[in-house]
């Protein structure tokens, strides 16, 4: 876990210079992961939540909090039971703070869909902590994303087969669609056909979608995840 983590370039990741210490991140980190004690893993805590991976003080979580996810998720696999709780309380702190203004995302994806990709990558890990990675398991769920596969012409809408991480919520919704480095806003999708039972195919309905505005290989996320901002 050290390597992996001084294998991170902190001071490369952008965040306000008053509210953002590389310093206090890898420090917490390194500290977190070898932390054996309750006193230990707070201390170790406290760096990361003070302008580390969140800045607790305003409520509001850091862009580094997206490099610091799988290594916080290798924490809980390996750590300490005490250095465990701790980073389950971090990662949920990642997931409900919202970011500040000017620091909302990393490579265009929200930083709350970005930490919550990492979670959802670790589900058996989560599911056999008890009922906190439970719970975080279904806050990140909240944070959906759709990887378009086909597409076929409904009259002015267009119907969306791809993967669904997480849990589209019941109703339309308004999207952001990742293409390239474009992100093109689409003011209604909802969810068509949902995924049954294991798998996570799933079909979407592009409300009012013209063909041309959209291709395969793009990727939808959440219109509200992207308009947080601290």
């Amino acid at each position: 876990m050290l390597g992996a983590i001084e294998s991170v370039d902190w001071a490369a990741i952008a965040g306000p210079a008053d509210r953002y210490s590389p310093e206090r991140v890898a420090g917490g980190m390194r500290d977190l992961a070898s932390a054996t004690s309750n006193l230990a893993a707070a201390k170790a805590a406290s760096l990361l939540a003070g302008q580390g991976i969140l800045h607790e003080h305003s409520g509001a979580v850091l862009p580094a909090a997206v490099a610091a996810a799988p290594l916080l998720l290798d924490i809980i696999e390996h750590g300490h039971p005490r250095a465990r709780n701790a980073a389950l309380g971090l990662l949920e702190d990642s997931l409900t703070y919202d970011p500040l203004n000017g620091y909302t995302r990393i490579d265009a994806v929200p930083l709350c869909c970005a930490i919550a990709g990492h979670i959802r990558a670790r589900h058996d890990l989560l599911t056999g902590q008890g009922r906190d990675g439970g719970d975080l398991l279904a806050k990140a769920a909240e944070h959906w994303r759709f990887e378009l596969r086909d597409l076929v012409v409904d009259d002015t809408d267009m119907i969306a087969f791809g993967v669904l991480g997480g849990v589209f919520p019941g109703g339309r919704h308004p999207a952001e669609l990742h293409d390239a480095h474009r992100i093109i806003p689409l003011p209604a999708v909802a969810l068509e056909y949902p995924p049954e039972d294991d798998s996570a195919e799933a079909c979407l309905r592009l409300v009012d979608v013209p063909p041309d505005r959209v291709r395969t290989g793009a990727v939808l996320y959440s219109a509200v995840c992207g308009a947080r901002v601290h």
